[in-house]
């Protein structure tokens, strides 16, 4: 996004506004602003930072750290999970291998097979790469 200066009449200050903000990623409204750290749609109310939108337009799935993920790899979880029907859920440190990636439901997009749980969808912000 670039910059551009606009005078204000004889004033000697300019303000500056950008050119184009991002359309909105859900209903590709161009009628978007900043709030803080974040960017709004008054339209259909979406919420999110511009780099969300950057990651899922590479295509690229990254880990906690920043890694790239691949399918095959091995993840360790590095938060402690609740799971649904399991009275432990799955504990930091536990590795996963041979991971799927995939364009899950939300933000689900790991595929897998956890030791002592069974099949289930994990976040790649849940885990590292091994």
């Amino acid at each position: 996004m670039s910059l551009q200066k606009l005078d204000i009449g004889e004033s000697r200050y300019g303000i500056y506004v950008e050119d184009t903000l991002p359309s909105c990623p859900e209903c590709s409204s161009e009628f978007t602003y900043e709030m803080g750290a974040l960017m709004v749609c008054p339209e259909c109310a979406h919420e999110w930072a511009p780099a969300e939108v950057a990651v899922e337009e590479d295509g690229v799935i990254k880990d906690a750290v920043g890694n790239i993920l691949a399918d095959g790899d091995t993840v360790t979880v590095i938060k402690t999970l609740k799971v649904k029907g399991s009275p432990t859920g799955i504990k930091s440190g536990t590795k996963v291998r041979n991971i799927r990636l995939v364009q899950g439901i939300g933000d689900h997009d790991i595929d897998c097979k956890v030791d002592g749980i069974g099949p289930m969808q994990l976040k790649s912000s849940v885990v590292k790469k091994v």
